[in-house]
């Protein structure tokens, strides 16, 4: 027996072996088909799903070893109150962290901070220092804000070329505001040479990722005709399309085409309301006051009932008698009440007692 001892504990030994050779060989055949596996970021995935104090809990390890990515997710946390109290101050020093770690959105977060004074004193100069280092890691809303630095040129050297290289790589990476920026640098010429034509194609990919401010003056270089062929159809149809979306501006402008049918069906009453809509906001204009002088009394009065319920429509008759009343119907005879859905759970009547004391010995 004393032989067999050795052969079983060498059987035993082997036996792990291939299967781990099995389990290396899928997972090189693994490898090769679908490429490497990412390492699983369980506090983002957390953060992800709406479970944020799973997150906290996740990140807090790796942050305390330094992972500005785990320090920035926790500073995000704390910025927006998501599953703990909302805290600027804790916010500002676990963004501090993260830009110390290298973190760029930590950075150009930070650099927020600092410019409004939320969590931290207001510092320009510390703001823009921060901008310009997220801007050098590659961060594209950085290099946005710094562009606009250099344009102000207080806390950046003023230089409209450099604010232009700047808002370039951001307007090609795809930020709207850029994409509106730089079109109107290159349609005005500041800081590289004047071109119309590509000025009002970077404003029209602003518009079209629904940047207001674009939208209108896409519409308006449509309508002149400016850097683009004049279309007034498309152009009402940008004004429309950011009136809708409650600028004042357009509104006013929108009125106006409408007013006089210019590349849209006249209709004084659609004008009526849309100034209605602008007036609302403070927006008053007398040179359309003058367009709409001769509108009847009841489309005036029914432009503005609309106005009032805008966006939704104003209430009829036939959408009033589709309302669901909550008035019970009459009943014939004394009301019934309810039965108890189970006599026998019914309490215990308790016993009677004597008014009359009980009798002393």
């Amino acid at each position: 027996m004393t032989r067999l001892l050795p052969a079983i504990a060498l059987l035993l030994a082997l036996a792990p072996l291939p299967a781990l050779a099995q389990d290396e060989a899928a997972e090189a055949i693994s490898s090769e088909v679908f490429g490497p596996r990412a390492n699983v970021d369980y506090a983002f995935g957390a953060f992800q799903r709406g479970y944020f104090l799973t997150a906290l809990e996740y990140a807090l390890p790796r942050a305390e070893k330094g992972d500005a990515a785990a320090q920035t997710l926790i500073a995000e946390i704390y910025a927006k109150g998501l599953g703990v109290t909302q805290n600027d101050e804790s916010a500002a020093s676990w963004y501090q962290l993260a830009a110390n770690n290298g973190g760029v959105l930590a950075m150009f977060e930070l650099a927020l901070y600092y410019q409004d004074g939320i969590g931290v004193p207001k510092n320009r100069a510390r703001a823009a220092d921060l901008f310009k280092k997220s801007a050098e890691g590659g961060y594209i809303p950085a290099k946005y804000n710094l562009a606009l630095l250099h344009v102000e040129g207080i806390y950046a050297s003023p230089s409209l070329t450099e604010a232009a290289s700047l808002m370039k790589e951001a307007a090609d990476a795809e930020l709207p505001e850029a994409q509106y920026d730089y079109g109107t640098m290159l349609i005005e010429g500041a800081g590289l040479a004047p071109n119309e034509a590509e000025g009002a194609k970077y404003v029209k990919l602003a518009a079209e990722q629904d940047l207001i401010a674009a939208q209108i003056d896409y519409a308006t270089l449509l309508y002149l005709g400016q850097g683009v062929e004049k279309n007034v159809e498309e152009a009402a149809s940008w004004y429309q399309r950011a009136a809708e979306a409650g600028n004042a501006v357009a509104q006013n402008r929108y009125a106006k085409l409408l007013a006089v049918g210019e590349g849209v069906p006249l209709s004084l009453e659609d004008a009526a309301m849309w100034r209605a809509l602008a007036r609302r906001q403070g927006l008053s204009d007398p040179s359309l006051d003058r367009l709409l002088v001769s509108i009847p009394s009841d489309q005036l009065a029914k432009a503005e009932e609309r106005a009032r319920f805008w966006p939704s429509t104003p209430p009829t008759a036939e959408t009033i008698a589709t309302i669901p009343t909550t008035t019970p119907a009459p009943q014939d005879g004394p009301p019934v009440l309810p039965a108890p859905t189970d006599p026998n759970e019914a309490p215990a009547a308790p016993a009677e007692q004597s008014s009359d004391p009980a009798p002393q010995p």
